[in-house]
């Protein structure tokens, strides 16, 4: 018998078994009488760059050939324990359900391209030969790395290698309107009137294959000095293990007594399926224009992005369960307002949503490294960021914000429920970003880097290109213009206080909105009867924006200064009035209205 010819299929971020390019094509190639390949080897890596693997250690007594996965500037856990979790259950999902046709997922830890290197060495001692390595092409700048590296250790080998295009996104690469990065527009209005109609854009989902070659009889083993755990559980525990190290937080966020997860989700294929079928059938997805702004509960918005992050599900399977039930197709919805009666603002709401997260990921193909630099997108030198590692009250004023004590509730409520939970959202984050570039004047990659540590949705193109957005550095055309007050915006999307009394339990008690959102505006009399006595971020909050309630509700007018008493860094409080997505805007369709702003990290 001749000895088994291998492809090996390396995946990343496109953790589905459907509507992937890469299993259709090598289900039809098997099924013809002549293929360069008798097996498939597909194969996940978790990168030891991003991702960290001592956990995986064969023993306690072993050391990593590898630094910690912490991230440049603040020195954070590059993958944090939620979004650590949701990808292994990502992972092992794809395994599963490989597994029913009859293949598998082979897991292994360390360099991608010294994954790979390793085992094309390891098979010429094996009975087996790897005639091709594929794999799915990315955006990001180790990404980039990581595909040169497999590329040259294919190619010195001798073998095939081929990258695919990411077909994850809602508008096809091929049926973009122009060829060259370079000629993107800088502004999201503008490509998004290139390609619309968005109801028409999308190509279709392609199905689930129905048969793939067998895995190889003999698989080389992981090298040491680490071992691939034989369960979910397991690789989760390893993942988890280094990370109880912490974050170095002297005031780490405590779970609150009733408070809920909004993202009480688990990672997968099959759990992104029920999820959608669920918003559909619930009528989430007809009411997404009208909640997206919520705050707290599951159905608010959709709460897709984690798996779409993951390429567990891709934007057009999302579009075509969209399109079966505005044309009332199948069954799935049916009864639901809006069921066969075409596009709706709703379902128009998250085509735009998944526009820009092609978007964001354009942006990254055109600006590359710059996404990931201070100046951002635009090369802007005129502010003057203040450092943590440089400046002791920057440095303090960051870790405030990150343990969600700067004394701004809705700010709070944010950052201890991204810190407990992986997730946070829209608006939220919106406003996060804002006060830490621009009411605080920090460099606002310690942001990016929380947020790529703590969320479970994290992509690092709508992550690090809406950072830059809402900063200023991006490619906002009001750039530096665009300031959040998170006072009127508490007034404005937590009418009652309900979200931010869910996370900051210290001012539950309180009746006093402004209190709610502000405890520093309390009198000592009313803080001493609180219970709020001593408490710094109540006493002393890091910013002190003035915000008086006008007639229109949460409308009003306010100002802001710091602890010294200096006016903020963007332009006194005229820019706190400036309205970001979601506000009142007046004249405009569903796609104008969303236009105005964007969310720092996830979309949907």
């Amino acid at each position: 018998m001749s000895a088994p010819r291998i492809l090996i299929y390396l995946l990343r971020r496109d953790l589905r078994v459907a509507d992937n390019p890469v299993f259709t094509e090598i289900s039809r190639l098997c099924q013809q009488s002549q293929h360069t390949f008798t097996h498939l080897l597909p194969l996940y890596i978790f990168p030891a760059q991003q991702v960290e693997v001592s956990g995986f250690l064969s023993s306690d007594s072993e050391q990593s050939p590898y630094p910690e996965a912490r991230s440049p500037v603040g020195g954070f856990w590059r993958c944090g324990p939620h979004r650590a979790r949701f990808l292994a259950e990502s992972v092992w999902d794809t395994k599963k359900s490989l597994g029913c046709l009859e293949s598998g997922l082979e897991l292994r830890v360390g360099r991608v391209g010294e994954v790979v290197k390793n085992l094309l060495e390891a098979y010429q001692k094996e009975d087996g030969e790897i005639v091709g390595v594929w794999m799915t092409e990315e955006e990001g700048l180790e990404e980039k790395q990581e595909e040169r590296a497999v590329r040259t250790s294919v190619q010195d080998a001798g073998k095939e290698f081929r990258l695919w295009a990411d077909e994850k996104y809602l508008v096809d690469d091929r049926d973009l309107p122009f060829n060259r990065p370079q000629e993107l527009p800088d502004v999201f209005t503008s490509f998004r009137k290139m390609v619309e109609p968005l109801r028409d854009a999308p190509r279709r989902a392609l199905p689930k294959p129905g048969k793939l070659p067998p895995l190889p009889t003999v698989v080389p083993r992981q090298p040491g000095p680490f071992t691939i755990p034989n369960s979910l559980d397991d690789t989760i525990s390893a993942l988890l293990k280094p990370l109880e190290k912490g974050y170095g937080l002297q005031h780490p966020p405590k779970w609150p007594e009733s408070a809920k997860s909004a993202h009480p989700f688990h990672g997968g294929e099959i759990t992104a399926h029920q999820r959608i079928k669920h918003l559909v059938t619930s009528g989430s997805m007809s009411g997404y224009k009208d909640s997206r702004n919520g705050l707290l509960g599951e159905d608010f918005s959709t709460k897709l992005s984690a798996w779409l992050a993951l390429g567990c599900v891709s934007a057009r399977q999302i579009h075509e369960y969209l399109l079966d039930f505005e044309d009332g197709k199948t069954e799935l919805g049916k009864g639901v307002q809006g069921y066969g009666k075409g596009e709706n603002k709703g379902s128009s709401g998250v085509r735009f949503e998944l526009l820009w997260r092609d978007y964001m990921r354009l942006c990254t193909r055109k600006f590359g490294p710059r996404l990931f630099r201070v100046e951002g997108f635009k090369n802007d030198t005129s502010t003057s960021w203040k450092y943590p590692g440089r400046d002791p009250e920057a440095k303090y004023a960051l870790q405030r914000f990150l343990e969600g004590r700067t004394g701004a509730g809705l700010i709070d409520a944010s950052m201890r429920e991204l810190y407990l939970t992986g997730y946070t959202s829209n608006r939220a984050r919106q406003n996060v970003a804002s006060y830490l570039a621009k009411h605080l004047g920090v460099d606002w990659r310690n942001g990016a880097e929380w947020y790529e540590s703590l969320l479970a949705d994290y992509d690092v193109s709508n992550n690090w290109g809406n950072w830059q957005y809402v900063a200023g550095v991006g490619n906002d055309p009001r750039g530096e213009a665009r300031v959040f007050n998170p006072v009127k915006q508490a007034f404005d999307y937590d009418p009652n206080g309900d979200y931010v009394r869910n996370w900051v339990v210290e001012v539950r008690e309180l009746n006093d909105l402004q209190a709610v959102f502000q405890a520093w505006t309390l009198d000592e009399e009313s803080r001493h009867d609180s219970g709020l006595d001593g408490i710094d971020w109540v006493e002393m909050p890091l910013k002190r924006i003035h915000f008086q309630l006008g007639r229109g509700g949460g409308r009003g007018r306010g100002s802001g200064r710091g602890r010294g008493g200096e006016k903020r860094r963007a332009g006194g409080g005229n820019a706190y009035r400036v309205r970001g997505r979601g506000d009142r805007n007046r004249g405009q369709g569903w796609s104008g209205k969303m236009d105005k702003a964007q969310a720092a990290g996830e979309n949907l």
